[in-house]
């Protein structure tokens, strides 16, 4: 193929990207769909999926992460459905399944237009985080990088998706278990309506871990990868 043609279907291809991003503004600007987009309406179509509700759910989870929806809206309808063993194994699939979708999403349209317009100093960059594509990936994920714009942006580099998927499993797990462990215990003391159960173990625990999420970035910021150092 000459590099006419490969220059024109990186074109096209970024052209679809961008129809992408407008598509997925526009469906919640001028589009009902917005009014379904709470957690309400969301924990009621998943009940009523009956036996297929887990099921359901991740692939709600997963194509909210794709239309740019927070992540931590889904982790906590998870926790409040399922519980929070239940809950964490849902709710890691789901953000997984819609990682994984919108990297694939970034590299096949948006990679060849990007790849065209870095230049010299920015291919550094792309070099030395495709050579530590896990590190950086993980690093990235443990200091709380916003989730999507990560999701898309690492589908424009040279990172391998195996590299991408490992750093991005291992580098939410520890956010994503304190999260639902948090969202699960208040879910049970609200609907036990004994608010003195705000003072038990678990309560207590759930939000120690919650405050001591905050402070992973700091500590993780202590052990920059190699991937982020361009000289």
């Amino acid at each position: 193929m000459n590099p006419a043609t490969n220059s024109r279907n990186g074109l096209i291809k970024a052209v679809l990207f961008l129809l992408f991003f407008a598509g997925a503004i526009w469906l919640f600007r001028a589009t009902d769909l917005r009014e379904w987009i709470t957690p309400e309406r969301i924990e009621g179509f998943v009940r009523e999926s009956g036996p297929w509700g887990p099921l359901v759910f991740i692939l709600v989870y997963a194509l909210g992460i794709c239309l740019f929806l927070p992540a931590t809206l889904f982790t906590g309808i998870g926790a409040v459905l399922f519980g929070t063993l239940q809950g964490f194994v849902y709710n890691e699939i789901g953000a997984l399944l819609g990682a994984s979708a919108a990297f694939f999403i970034g590299r096949y349209l948006g990679r060849d237009f990007a790849a065209s317009l870095i230049g010299d100093r920015l291919r550094k960059y792309d070099d030395r985080i495709a050579a530590n594509g896990f590190a950086t990936t993980l690093y990235l994920r443990l200091i709380f990088f916003p989730f999507t714009p990560l999701n898309f942006g690492m589908g424009l580099t040279r990172v391998t998706f195996r590299e991408y998927f490992f750093g991005t499993l291992f580098g939410i797990i520890v956010g994503g278990f304190v999260l639902t462990f948090f969202f699960a215990t208040l879910a049970a003391v609200w609907r036990s309506g004994d608010w003195w159960q705000l003072l038990n173990w678990q309560t207590l625990l759930s939000l120690a871990l919650f405050v001591a999420s905050f402070f992973i970035p700091r500590a993780v910021r202590k052990i920059r990868p190699n991937a982020l150092s361009v000289r």
